[in-house]
């Protein structure tokens, strides 16, 4: 069968997007551009914000409009969270954001028996982290890996804890197994990537944190190169002990870098309310030390 994907969204659905394509040479799909023609069409969306949705919305339209002979398949966010939106579409498979390996298999049940398939599980009650295969096709020098999922900041305005469900982590062994992998293949940059990585290992509960995997993720590939970038971006081109090398003092030193001194503590905060005419018996605000701030990331690259 010959099979398009369509990825709308975060790094997250980029990195499993590339998961669905090994899944699917892996069981004898091929490939094309989603401006081909083809025998399935999946489109991987996103709901971040009501913008999202309308993407996701146009790009299934156009498929069934360009290709009303083909299997229309939809995962990711937007159907987790909107599935009433996307039945009223009359997609042929509508699964969410797990299982993305059962969500090929399914493909395939749809293609075959020709008839409408559903497949949205609660994403609060995913225990763990779904292990998918790191790193892209063939060709490639940069390859993802995903180690966290999920979400538990609840913020008024994001839809994300909804969508993914809880914080899951990749564990620190699986993490360095695939990094040992995607090294092994080749790769000379690795993208670590999740939905709030911050929170990577709160769900372990073993102490370690996101410095903990960065350290060993850098230790297991020490020929990946380091690209430019924000923090979700690592490698490691030195070895222990030199810069370059996670440090002693908890931190990531870029080539040349030298280990931070410690932050003194954090003085007392005052504020005054910020209006034009405040009042004359207005007191004063006065807030707490935080001395228990620290800077946990001495210098990411």
């Amino acid at each position: 069968m010959k099979v398009a994907i369509y990825t709308l969204g975060c790094k997250v659905n980029q990195y499993e997007t590339q998961a669905m394509e090994q899944e699917l040479l892996a069981r004898g799909h091929t490939l094309t551009e989603f401006s081909d023609e083809a025998d399935a069409y999946i489109v991987n969306t996103c709901s971040v914000t009501a913008v999202s949705d309308q993407k996701s919305r146009q790009v299934i339209h156009g498929v069934q409009r360009k290709h009303p002979g083909a299997v229309v398949a939809v995962c990711g966010c937007y159907p987790q969270t909107h599935a009433d939106d996307v039945r009223k579409l009359g997609v042929d498979l509508i699964s969410g954001t797990g299982d993305r390996t059962g969500f090929i298999r399914l493909l395939e049940e749809a293609a075959a028996e020709k008839r409408q398939i559903e497949a949205i599980d609660q994403p609060f009650e995913r225990g763990v982290f779904g292990v998918l295969p790191a790193g892209g096709l063939g060709g490639r020098t940069r390859a993802m890996l995903k180690v966290e999922d999920g979400c538990v900041n609840f913020c008024t305005y994001c839809i994300i804890p909804y969508a993914r469900g809880r914080v899951r982590s990749l564990p620190v062994p699986t993490a360095v197994e695939q990094t040992r992998a995607l090294a092994a293949e080749g790769y000379r940059e690795i993208v670590v990537t999740g939905i709030e990585i911050s929170s990577w290992g709160q769900d372990l509960k073993n102490g370690e944190t996101l410095i903990d995997l960065l350290e060993a993720v850098c230790t297991a590939a020490p020929a990946g190169r380091a690209p430019p970038g924000g923090p979700s971006r690592t490698g490691c081109p030195h070895p222990a002990g030199e810069p370059g090398a996670p440090d002693h003092h908890r931190g990531v030193l870029p080539p040349g870098g030298r280990p931070a001194e410690p932050l003194p503590p954090v003085p007392l905060v005052y504020a005054v309310r910020m209006r034009r005419h405040p009042e004359a018996n207005e007191p004063e605000i006065r807030y707490h030390s935080i001395c228990a701030v620290r800077c946990t990331f001495k210098s990411i690259f």
